[in-house]
């Protein structure tokens, strides 16, 4: 039974324009005809015939090749025969038009993938229905979504149906090998044009550090009581999202382009949360809004914050209680319905629900706490990968953070595995007596501030700076914490550039 998803002026135009310039063919990276893009047995015994005559290196081909090639395959020639192909070659071969190929090939192209996914059950008229005659508004609509959408946006779109299918009856998803070199041209090319970076975090030196926001990266971000876990937070998702903030020096300035963005609160609720973004935004310090007492200029930068927040792709979901299906649940609806990419996670810790979902999963068996937030640890780093997102995330510290020469995995309060799955992991941590008096020489010579807090990379995949310290100056009533310098853990100064991305129109083109 033939489709409906079939467009015959696409598939002539191309076959005409194939037959008067089979030189097209050489372009197998940009144009990929095989025989599923015809429905049709004549086309494709037409088509078949001129690509196996440019196969066999004819480099122009005419009507008595296509005779002569069809001569020995009785089948194919009957076909062509009683479908008059002479002449229908001959027709076709002057209404073609070469400046148009590219059109008519994505058309067919579109077909293809749409009577693809006809043949396979799934129902894609709500996309693109041939057979509306009675509905124009709808049909105009449909053809113009059709023309200008790419193979990509089509197929995502039937995806996306597909999955809302998936989330509810499937929890488990496979991927299969690759061969080592596969791709691997294409990548080179595309570091060099595109370094391996992602939007920008907040603060200098942090994105020489990171490599900024990658896509498909867990970082964790790990600090005692009081120390700006949630803070720092807060100030990377507003400065991710947000297209303005308020600078000391020069006042409101542009931020970059605003990228979708989720937080997620496990602990404070909505209020909370916004009273910080307010102060991030404005540089205002929040007991100043809690109190609703302002000085000078400041009500009016907060009251600017929050138009800033209100037109900004950032999104707020509570979840105090919650199972690993849960998170994963709420993540997908926020990436299907808000188009969200970054997601910021605070923080990783068991919960009685998750505690519940566990011991119904293993059959009533227990798990100690530190395999129940490593499977937590797992779950968030496979929904980087599954879905090409950012996820930042953090946990509590143990008491041994404040005798610890080394900050590392080993600090993580419940368990140090959490860091086996991560990309990125830093702790935050209070700068001590002891060291300002290690950077007593590197203070004195007057070129850097005093840091009232450090960050501490332990972890550090596909970045070269780990085992260092960021000195930073915090205020954290304006959730600002702002790197100043970086030593080793022995306290060494390092030389380390403070690298800018610029974040350009196009969302995946970022550069140093």
């Amino acid at each position: 039974m033939s489709s409906k998803y079939i467009d015959t002026s696409s598939i002539v135009q191309v076959i005409g324009c194939v037959y008067n310039n089979p030189k097209i063919l050489d372009y197998d990276d940009k144009y990929v005809i095989t025989e599923d893009d015809f429905d049709n047995e004549f086309h494709r015994v037409v088509f078949g015939a001129i690509y196996k005559l440019h196969e066999l290196g004819a480099e122009s081909i005419n009507l008595e090749n296509i005779l002569d090639f069809l001569s020995s395959r009785p089948k194919s020639e009957a076909i062509f025969t009683s479908q008059k192909g002479e002449e229908w070659l001959s027709r076709v071969s002057q209404s073609c038009s070469l400046s148009s190929f590219d059109y008519y090939y994505n058309r067919m192209k579109k077909m293809t993938l749409l009577r693809m996914y006809d043949k396979y059950g799934v129902d894609v008229s709500d996309l693109y229905d041939p057979d509306n005659i009675l509905d124009s508004k709808k049909r105009q609509k449909q053809e113009e979504w059709l023309d200008n959408s790419s193979l990509i946006t089509i197929a995502n779109a039937v995806n996306d149906k597909i999955d809302l299918i998936k989330a509810k009856y499937v929890d488990n998803a496979t991927e299969d090998s690759i061969q080592a070199g596969q791709g691997i041209q294409d990548l080179i090319t595309k570091l060099k044009e595109t370094p391996e970076v992602g939007v920008p975090l907040y603060g200098s030196l942090i994105n020489t550090i990171t490599r900024g926001a990658r896509l498909r990266k867990f970082y964790l971000r790990s600090a005692p009581t009081g120390c700006g876990k949630t803070r720092t937070m807060i100030a990377d998702a507003c400065y991710i999202a947000c297209d303005k903030i308020y600078d000391e020096n020069f006042g409101w300035i542009k931020n970059g382009i605003c990228q979708p963005t989720l937080y997620i609160t496990t602990e404070q609720d909505k209020e909370e949360i916004q009273t910080m973004m307010l102060a991030f935004l404005s540089n205002v310090n929040e007991e100043h809004i809690l109190n609703g007492s302002y000085i000078e200029d400041e009500e009016e930068r907060v009251r600017e914050a929050g138009n800033i927040l209100l037109n900004s792709p950032l999104y707020i979901e509570e979840l105090p209680d919650f199972s690993l299906q849960d998170v994963e649940n709420l993540i997908k609806k926020n990436i299907r319905d808000k188009d969200v990419r970054y997601i910021m996670h605070d923080y990783v810790h068991t919960s009685l629900k998750i505690l519940e979902e566990i011991a119904t999963r293993s059959g009533g068996v227990k798990l100690r706490e530190d395999n129940v937030l490593f499977m937590l640890s797992t779950r968030l780093k496979d929904i980087c990968n599954q879905y090409g997102v950012f996820i930042l995330s953090s946990t509590q510290l143990n008491a041994d953070y404040q005798l610890s020469e080394t900050p590392d995995q080993n600090l993580l309060r419940g368990a140090k595995a959490i860091a086996d799955k991560i990309d990125v992991g830093a702790v935050i941590l209070p700068v001590r007596d002891n060291d300002l008096l290690k950077l007593q020489s590197i203070l004195d010579s007057g070129v850097f501030g005093q840091p009232n807090l450090k960050l501490s990379i332990y972890k550090n995949r596909r970045g070269r700076f780990k085992g260092v310290y960021l000195w930073c100056k915090a205020d954290l009533g304006t959730c600002r914490v702002k790197p100043i310098f970086c030593t080793g853990w022995d306290y060494t100064l390092i030389d380390i550039q403070d690298y800018r991305i610029k974040v350009l129109d196009d969302e995946n083109d970022k550069a140093f």
